[in-house]
């Protein structure tokens, strides 16, 4: 590895074929990573997956929880709900994209139908988009959203209300729109003012087209919205020790899509998608933080020339202090990676 790459790498802690798909989502819920749905390949006529997978960090142990189910998704979008009910919004489900929501009970280890609310007003259907929770009844949807043959040249930006007592959910849309987008990334950042102040947060989304542009798709005050925050004090101090190291560049992610990106503390932690200005070799292995304990934000660059640790369409996902890599597709864009890994920083 060379030099710039050789404080950080992904540990495999875990292999299982149940993990080896693409496009999928991962949840921590009750203390477990839930993998839902996926595809096992590329092949357009390949159904997407429907069965729900859980990892125990704990035990390090893979097994399935629910069988393939009536519900099938890929390139679809997943947040948790009073850490039980794991809720799926949108995506392919092996003909068509959808908008609807599918609802899992965690403790009840069964799937219960959503219904669309009186004041419902949803996107055409969404796939490659982003869900960012606000609270246990609200979350910010971004991204792809048309029919078959359909795109728009601007994403709309939803609010979408769930109620878990009713089972029932409406979209909402917002009057600001952002550019289009598809296979992109959102971070929900504090935002503080010069003199250190908390003045609330604002979500940052970025890539899935070929530009590093950023657009801003919502912005609250302080006391506005519900943030989940994971305590990671260990790997917290250990992204501020890599990016002090000086042996990453200052370069912001540029024309990347399907990339993972998970906030850490001040930090964002972006790695791996495939960039879209590349005919062959398009995986990427690089990793990008956005450290945002100034102002204006600082993006570090940490390449890799570890191969075998290309990925495309996979998960990352925090819990109990560490950052998980689980599944996607490896260096040729068409392998299921059938293994699990933690964020290792030596720096």
């Amino acid at each position: 590895m060379t030099a710039a790459s050789s404080n950080w790498k992904w540990n495999p802690v875990a292999c299982s074929n149940l993990v080896a798909r693409g496009f999928h989502s991962c949840n921590v819920v009750q203390g477990k990573l839930l993998i839902f749905g996926g595809l096992k390949s590329l092949d357009s006529q390949e159904s997407p997956l429907g069965d729900v997978v859980a990892f125990d960090p704990s035990l390090q142990t893979v097994q399935t929880i629910v069988p393939e189910c009536g519900y099938h998704r890929s390139h679809h979008e997943a947040v948790v709900l009073a850490d039980r009910w794991l809720c799926v919004v949108g995506g392919w489900d092996g003909s068509r994209r959808v908008s609807d929501v599918c609802g899992f009970d965690a403790e009840q280890a069964q799937w219960e139908r959503w219904t669309e609310g009186s004041s419902n007003d949803p996107p055409v259907g969404l796939s490659s988009h982003t869900c960012t929770k606000l609270s246990d009844h609200e979350v910010r949807v971004v991204g792809r959203e048309g029919g078959l043959r359909t795109q728009r040249r601007y994403s709309s930006i939803y609010t979408l209300r769930m109620n878990p007592d009713t089972k029932t959910y409406s979209y909402r849309e917002e009057a600001s729109r952002t550019s289009s987008r598809a296979g992109h990334s959102a971070m929900l950042l504090h935002e503080t003012s010069s003199g250190g102040k908390s003045r609330g947060y604002k979500l940052v989304v970025f890539g899935g087209r070929d530009s590093a542009d950023f657009d801003v798709a919502g912005q609250w005050g302080k006391g506005k919205i519900h943030v989940d925050s994971v305590h990671a004090p260990e790997l917290t101090e250990q992204i501020g020790r890599l990016v002090s190291t000086e042996k990453g560049t200052r370069q912001a992610p540029k024309g990347l899509r399907h990339q993972s990106c998970t906030v850490v503390g001040p930090f964002a932690i972006i790695f791996g998608g495939e960039t879209l200005s590349k005919g062959r070799d398009a995986v990427c292995n690089d990793l990008y933080v956005h450290d945002t304990r100034s102002s204006p934000a600082t993006w570090y660059h940490f390449p890799s020339s570890n191969r075998a640790q290309k990925r495309v369409g996979h998960r990352t996902c925090l819990w109990n202090d560490k950052l998980y890599l689980v599944g996607g597709f490896g260096a040729d864009g068409r392998t299921p990676c059938p293994e699990i890994c933690t964020l290792e920083i030596s720096a």
